[in-house]
């Protein structure tokens, strides 16, 4: 397994000497199930302000939760860092001889200058032309996060918002709604997650664990 990790620190520094400054890999330690610090290695922590023993994002949470036969690499998609800069992210999945993963290999990419200038360039090339209708993509990019905390806030800010209607006007659908939502998420690996949740929603903790056997 220390090969492995040597392997990939080796293959993140040469990804960010070729690509610059604006590259960031990261390597998440799976094989440990420590939540707290997923984050072994990491190369341009600054383009997500992030570093060495950091917590997890919501991809490892989601990792976690599924079936690694399941899991899938995902490539070419887009996140965004706290201070709203847009990246465009790759994330791989490591697996050992068993086939479960015990890391995953994370490249992020910041691209803000690149959209701002393929902006400025639409501009001086737009023409009044109805058939010529350029989108940003639908899907929005999702927020890194830091830590632990940051990130249950996050998936229970992004529950709440599924569901369309804040918590004091809920009914009892809606709030196993949000419970399905979190308990897909792999929210509730996080510490001390599930008395957050139920004091969000206002029910127990029975209460909660019963909408998370309804799934």
């Amino acid at each position: 397994m220390q090969q492995d990790l040597g392997f990939l620190k080796q293959l993140a520094h040469g990804l960010t000497a070729q690509f610059g400054s604006a590259c960031e890999v990261v390597i998440h330690d799976l094989s440990k199930k420590d939540l707290e610090n997923s984050i072994v290695y990491i190369e341009n922590g600054h383009v997500s302000n992030r570093h060495t023993g950091d917590g997890p994002s919501g991809i490892v949470l989601e990792t976690l939760r599924t079936d690694p036969e399941r899991v899938n690499d995902r490539l070419a998609y887009l996140t965004k860092t706290e201070d709203g800069r847009i990246l465009k992210s790759s994330t791989l999945f490591i697996r050992d001889d068993k086939g479960r993963i015990s890391y995953i290999f994370s490249i992020n990419y910041d691209i803000t200058t690149l959209i701002a200038a393929e902006a400025s360039i639409r501009g001086l090339v737009h023409t009044e032309s109805p058939e010529e209708e350029t989108e940003m993509p639908a899907d929005a990019p999702q927020k890194i996060t830091h830590n632990v905390t940051e990130l249950l806030d996050m998936l229970i800010d992004q529950a709440v918002a599924r569901v369309g209607k804040p918590v004091a006007l809920m009914t009892k659908d809606d709030k196993v709604a949000v419970v399905q939502y979190l308990n897909n998420a792999g929210a509730f690996l996080i510490t001390k997650s599930g008395d957050k949740v139920s004091s969000l929603l206002g029910i127990s903790k029975f209460t909660l664990y019963s909408y998370m056997d309804k799934g």
